[in-house]
């Protein structure tokens, strides 16, 4: 159970002390939850000192997820990303090591289901670090010297893809993510796109933001975590509030029962 970035002005004085420094705000989240969802991967190549300075932050049992570039699914709308793919991963992104959980792919709401481009795309992402390394490896010169192409641990590299776009409800859809064993992400998004939500790899990974979650839906995200976690399933769920502490307050409560 965990959140969706960490670093929102509204929490302070409610979720974080009002004295805690911002620069220790990671540190401090990291020890309320299991797991983060880093968010500025998304909008643009970080540094390898950024993921440095997250690694060495976090208890040794934590776990990130990182989002995906959006110049890879927004921008080339995953045509020709081979290269786009190699610079993601020399960007620092190997750093994470041991702590490095799923990568979460998320599609543009108007980007339809293809299953060619899907496949092709699917084919290239690395499934461990090693096959990331060599990917990264691959950069081109905008990196220069700050490339990162090392691989700290030979763990598995995971895979999470959110769609947003009725023409995913195609079983040829499932059975592209259940060929590359990728998860489908389970996101509500306030209920306005569908939710998919078969099981096609060894975990699970969920998006959740609406405005409120009653005590009855937390219950029962409580519960759906606990039948997959039994289920020998990892299982990540993290809420994602911007605007307000609440999803880091539901993610506390729900974390301690699951």
């Amino acid at each position: 159970m965990g959140i969706s970035g960490w670093t929102y002005a509204p929490w302070r004085g409610v979720f974080y002390p009002r004295e805690l420094r911002r620069s220790q705000e990671l540190a401090y989240a990291s020890r309320a939850f299991r797991t983060i969802e880093i968010n500025g991967s998304f909008y643009s190549l970080l540094r390898p000192e950024t993921y440095e300075a997250w690694y060495r932050a976090t208890p040794q049992d934590f776990v990130f997820s990182v989002k995906g570039g959006r110049y890879i699914t927004h921008m080339k709308r995953l045509r020709d990303v081979e290269t786009a793919l190699a610079n993601f991963f020399a960007s620092g992104v190997l750093r994470l090591g041991e702590k490095l959980g799923p990568v979460l792919w998320q599609l543009p709401p108007n980007f339809r289901f293809d299953e060619g481009v899907l496949d092709a795309f699917l084919s290239l992402l690395p499934s461990t670090m090693e096959e990331a390394a060599r990917l990264a490896s691959r950069h081109d010169d905008r990196l220069g010297a700050r490339a990162a192409v090392d691989a700290k641990s030979n763990g598995p590299v995971r895979h999470t893809l959110e769609v947003r776009h009725p023409s995913f409800l195609d079983t040829k859809y499932v059975d592209l993510l259940r060929k590359h064993r990728v998860a489908p992400c389970i996101a509500d998004t306030a209920g306005l796109y569908p939710v998919l939500e078969d099981l096609t790899t060894d975990f699970v990974y969920a998006r959740l933001r609406k405005e409120e979650y009653s005590p009855e839906d937390r219950r029962e995200i409580a519960e759906r975590a606990r039948g997959q976690l039994a289920a020998g399933r990892d299982t990540f769920v993290f809420f994602k509030h911007e605007d307000t502490p609440a999803g880091a307050i539901y993610a506390e409560e729900i974390g301690r029962t699951t």
